[in-house]
């Protein structure tokens, strides 16, 4: 089972619906995010590079509500200036991967024959590996920055759109209307444009929500392992990593980015999951 489906089982279940408060709350976590990517100047109480050694891991407190780090650095003030990267990285990722797989399943599903089943074989290939496994193999070819790891976890994440796209390109293919309009000679680009994008638009958006959160999990594993940008350049899951070696004495350094990167990916789960509810997105 992808990490995706489990995700999906675990914050909705079949058939069960989320509450509007979880749904608000959610909203307002991914909107929270986003100011932090936007001004996180306005945000952060301290400079996030400002070394105060005389300050080094102070623990959680009135002045440092985060904590500091073994520098004397505001915790709090990195965690918000590190959400910039990782939620770009997470999006980029995330718009990788739906225009590539709509890619692969418009072109698979409109053209069938020869070309869906080759292009589908691809796909099954690339499923059958762990989509992290896949990036790390990625990442580790490309070498390590940002942008490499954004093109990274979307190429290990572009067989679930495509195989998502191309299921609902098929479906809609089979309707009466469409079969009318192809027999009358309606273009395959017409078909596309007027019948078959906009109802497969709902679904992949569903997904590309859900996915968001997956990507956003997936690049701060990452990043963790040493894959992702480099000091001073800080992200959630490097930030993690930073408090590796001071787990005995300073908890809040590894803790908090964490729960960063945890809370963020359960809020897009919870919204990827109302709005396939609201579709009726199976």
């Amino acid at each position: 089972m992808t990490l995706l489906a489990v995700l999906q089982r675990r914050v909705g279940g079949p058939g069960r619906r989320m509450p509007p408060v979880t749904v608000i709350a959610a909203t307002l976590i991914l909107l929270a995010g986003l100011a932090c990517v936007v001004v996180p100047g306005h945000l952060a109480p301290h400079p996030p590079d400002a070394v105060a050694p005389e300050a080094a891991l102070l623990p959680p407190g009135w002045g440092h509500p985060l904590g500091t780090d073994e520098l004397g650095r505001d915790l709090l003030s990195r965690v918000i200036h590190g959400s910039r990267l990782s939620l770009l990285v997470g999006a980029a990722a995330t718009l990788l991967a739906l225009l590539g797989g709509a890619a692969i399943g418009l072109v698979a599903g409109l053209f069938g024959g020869l070309v869906d089943a080759v292009l589908m074989r691809v796909v099954d290939v690339m499923l059958a590996f762990p989509a992290l496994l896949l990036a790390l193999g990625a990442i580790s070819v490309l070498g390590s920055s940002p942008t490499r790891l954004a093109i990274a976890v979307g190429v290990s994440n572009v067989a679930t759109f495509a195989r998502l796209i191309r299921g609902d390109v098929l479906r809609v293919r089979g309707l009466a209307y469409v079969t009318a309009a192809t027999v009358s000679g309606v273009r395959p680009a017409g078909l596309l444009l007027r019948y078959v994008v906009p109802n497969v638009c709902g679904p992949a958006l569903a997904l590309a929500v859900l996915g968001f959160g997956v990507a956003m999990l997936e690049s701060s594993s990452l990043s963790f392992l040493g894959f992702g940008p480099q000091p001073p350049v800080a992200d959630w899951g490097m930030l993690a990593a930073a408090g590796r070696d001071n787990l005995a004495d300073a908890w809040w350094l590894s803790t908090f980015p964490g729960v960063a990167v945890a809370v963020t990916v359960l809020a897009a789960t919870i919204i990827g999951k109302a709005v396939q509810d609201r579709r009726g997105v199976q």
